[in-house]
C-alpha cells in the first residue's frame, strides 16, 4: 500500500507542475489595459480614416490641441537627474488617479497598406513593393524630419520627385535604413501615392502609479503603449499627461473587458511631460499636481525580496477622480532576472470592485498595489477569461525605468 501511495505521488507530482504551469501561461488570452480607444465619452472603436483622401490614418481620438506636435511642456516642468540607490531612501507619493495621456509618435508609423488605382489597372503598393513593412516607422523622407500623417502626402506630390527616399525605424528595433520608393498616380483623383496608411498620435486613459517629489519624475501603466493595429511600441517624439475624471463602467465579463470611460479635464493644464515609454510603463518629469488630495502622504517601495503571496490591496478610482483602496490577493510571485510587465498573478477579491467592474478592467493600468504599507507594484494585463485575475509588474522595474532607482 505504501508502496503504491508514493508511486502515485511520483506519478501526480509533475502532472500538477506541468498543469499549474499551463494554467498561467495558457488559459486565458491577456490583454495589456491601458485603455487607448476614446472620444470625448471614449468609447471603443477604430481609428478612422482621415477623409481616405491623402491614404492617411490619422488619430480620431485626439482632440486638435492634442494634435499639435508643438506641445513642449519641458519648458514649465524643471526636472533633477537624482538616482536614488538605497531601497531605505525611496519615499513616492501613491497614484491610482486616472490620467489622460496624449503621445506624439516619432516620425509616423505604418499601420496599412494599399493597392493603387492606376491608370494600367490595380497595382500593389510601391512601399511594400520596395521593402516597407507594417509597423515600420518613417522617420525622415529625403533626409528632412517627418512629424506629422500629413507630411508624407506633401512630400509624395512634390512634382519634382520621381523616387523619395525614406529613412525607416524597423518594428521595435533601434536601427535606421534607408528605402527608395517610386509613387504612383492614383487614377482616381490624381495624385502621387505610394501606397501607406499612417498614424503620427495617440492618446488613452490610464492610472498614475507615483510620484517622487525628491526627482520630480513621475510612473504611470506599468506595460507599455503600443499600437492597436501593429502592436509596436510606440516612440516618442512628446506627449504630455492631464487631469482625467471616469464618467462611466463598462463591467467586464468572461471573453469581454471592461473598461473605465473617462474625458480629459483641464487640458491646457499639463501635469507632466512623457519622456519615455519602454516595457515597463510611460515615464517623465512632473509637478506636485500629481500628488492626490486623499492618498497624499509619500510611502515607502517594497523590493522583489520584500513581497509575499498573500493579502494585498490595489489603490484604483472607478468614479471620478478620486482614488480608493480594494482589496486583492498575490496569487503568484513570478521570477524575474530582468524587467517585464508581468511579474505577479493577482485576483481581485473586494466584492464591491468585482460588483462594479467584474475585475481588471481597460483604464486600471498602472494602479499601485500596496501591501504592509508599501507600494510593490502596478496592475497591467488582465486575463479575457477571467476578468477577476491579471498581472502585476514588480515596482522596482518601473523605479529604474523612471530614474528614480538606479539600474
Amino acid at each position: 500500500m505504501k508502496k503504491r501511495l508514493n508511486l502515485i505521488c511520483w506519478i501526480m507530482t509533475p502532472i500538477v507542475i506541468i498543469a499549474l504551469n499551463l494554467y498561467f501561461k495558457t488559459q486565458n488570452n491577456i490583454a495589456p489595459i491601458f485603455n487607448i480607444p476614446m472620444k470625448n465619452l471614449y468609447s471603443s472603436q477604430i481609428p478612422k480614416v482621415n477623409g481616405g483622401k491623402d491614404n492617411i490614418f490619422t488619430n480620431s481620438y485626439v482632440t486638435e490641441k492634442s494634435k499639435d506636435r508643438d506641445l513642449n511642456p519641458s519648458k514649465l516642468i524643471e526636472t533633477k537627474s537624482t538616482f536614488v540607490q538605497e531601497n531605505e531612501e525611496i519615499m513616492v507619493y501613491p497614484g491610482g488617479q486616472p490620467i489622460g495621456v496624449k503621445l506624439n509618435i516619432k516620425g509616423v508609423l505604418v499601420v496599412a497598406l494599399s493597392d493603387i488605382d492606376s491608370s494600367n489597372g490595380k497595382i500593389a503598393s510601391p512601399a511594400a513593393t520596395s521593402g516597407v513593412q507594417i509597423g515600420d516607422s518613417i522617420i525622415k523622407i529625403n533626409d528632412i524630419e517627418i512629424n506629422h500623417a500629413e507630411d508624407v502626402t506633401r512630400f509624395v506630390n512634390r512634382e519634382d520627385n520621381s523616387e523619395i527616399t525614406l529613412k525607416v525605424q524597423r518594428k521595435n528595433n533601434a536601427n535606421t535604413f534607408e528605402i527608395k520608393v517610386k509613387p504612383a498616380v492614383d487614377s482616381k483623383d490624381g495624385k502621387r501615392k505610394i501606397g501607406l496608411w499612417v498614424r503620427d498620435s495617440t492618446a488613452g486613459v490610464g492610472t498614475l502609479t507615483l510620484y517622487d517629489d525628491k526627482t520630480k519624475k513621475f510612473a504611470a501603466l506599468g506595460h507599455p503603449i503600443t499600437d492597436a493595429d501593429t502592436g509596436t511600441i510606440l516612440s516618442v517624439s512628446n506627449g504630455v499627461i492631464v487631469s482625467s475624471n471616469i464618467a462611466s463602467i463598462k463591467k467586464g465579463t468572461k471573453g469581454n473587458p471592461g473598461e473605465l470611460r473617462g474625458v480629459f479635464i483641464d487640458e491646457n493644464k499639463i501635469k507632466g511631460q512623457i519622456i519615455n515609454n519602454t516595457e515597463c510603463g510611460i515615464f517623465g518629469n512632473g509637478t506636485k499636481s500629481l500628488i492626490n488630495s486623499k492618498f497624499n502622504k509619500p510611502m515607502k517601495i517594497g523590493l522583489r525580496n520584500e513581497i509575499k503571496e498573500g493579502k494585498a490591496e490595489i489603490l484604483t478610482t472607478i468614479n471620478g477622480s478620486e482614488p480608493e483602496l480594494f482589496q486583492i490577493e498575490i496569487q503568484k510571485l513570478l521570477p524575474q532576472n530582468t524587467s517585464g510587465s508581468k511579474s505577479m498573478v493577482i485576483k481581485i477579491t473586494d466584492p464591491r470592485l468585482l460588483e462594479k467592474t467584474g475585475g481588471i478592467v481597460q483604464g486600471m493600468s498602472g494602479s499601485p498595489i500596496i501591501q504592509s504599507n508599501k507600494i510593490i507594484g502596478a496592475v497591467t494585463h488582465v486575463l479575457i477569461n477571467k476578468p477577476d485575475m491579471g498581472y502585476g509588474i514588480y515596482i522596482e522595474w518601473m523605479l529604474k525605468d523612471a530614474g528614480i532607482l538606479s539600474k
